[in-house]
Formats: C-alpha cells, structure tokens, sequence
C-alpha cells in the first residue's frame, strides 16, 4: 500500500517503455517545486537507474518489470526503483573511479551525483529496491506546490 502523496507506476524492463517513468519523475518533480535544470538531472540520474535495471537486473530482458515510486517528503521527494531480477554482485554497484578511461560503468557515479541519498537494498529474496532522495536547496526559491 502506498503512503499518501506518493505516485506510483510500473513499467515492463523495456527502454521503449522508459518514457513513462520520465514523464511522471518530471512531472512531480516540478509540482514539488524542483528548478527546470533540477528536473533534468533527476530525470536522467532516474532513468540511468531504470537503465540499469534492464541491463543488469535482467540482463536487457524486456518480460521483467520495475516499480517506480515517487513520494514527497518535508524537504523533497524520495523515489523508488524496485525490481525482481538478478541481484548485484557485491561492490558491482560502486562508481569506478573517474580517471578510469573507457566507456559504460559512470551511471552510478551521476546517480550518487545528483541524489542527496542513494540506498540500495538487496535484503528481499529476489532482486534490489533503490531509494533515492532529492532534497529541495535552501533558499533557491522554488517552493512546493503539492
């Protein structure tokens, strides 16, 4: 059951499909009073996570499913990423470091980059669940609007 204020949706492990949860990550995040450039780069920390998922969890299977919850908090909003796939190797989610030149492997890096909080949870059975929190800045006028 999900907590009030919180927006939920799920969407197949397809990148097709990834416009949904840009179109909603976007859309509240600007009714919580996020800036316009704010809002781009939680999009795209949110959709590199989502990416991730296809790729990692289910290995670019399109039958899985992610859950995407946004929900708002005193200072923010806190999403959740959650799947049922493969979970990850221990220490396969950690950046590598940035002066390790070759392509792939800088989503996490962008992701820890944008998000105040990122937690990822690998306790239940199957899968992973990843919350990660966007805090409003103090004194950057915008203001919540929901």
């Amino acid at each position: 059951m999900a907590a009030e204020g919180t927006v939920s949706i799920r969407i197949p492990s397809d990148p097709k499909h990834l416009y949904l949860m840009r179109r909603l990550v976007q859309e509240v995040s600007l009714a919580h009073g996020f800036t316009e450039e704010e809002v781009r780069r939680i999009v795209l920390a949110m959709d590199e996570a989502c990416t991730n998922v296809i790729r990692h969890a289910y290995g670019g299977d399109p039958g899985g499913s992610i859950d995407i919850e946004a929900h708002p908090i005193e200072d923010g909003l806190r999403f959740t990423v959650i799947d049922h796939g493969r979970k990850p190797e221990p220490g396969a989610i950690a950046p590598r470091a940035l002066d390790e030149v070759r392509p792939g492997g800088l989503g996490t890096h962008f992701i820890q980059r944008v998000m105040d909080e990122v937690v990822y949870d690998t306790s239940q059975e199957r899968g992973t669940r990843l919350c990660l929190v966007k805090r409003r800045k103090p004194g950057d006028g915008s203001r919540g609007k929901g």
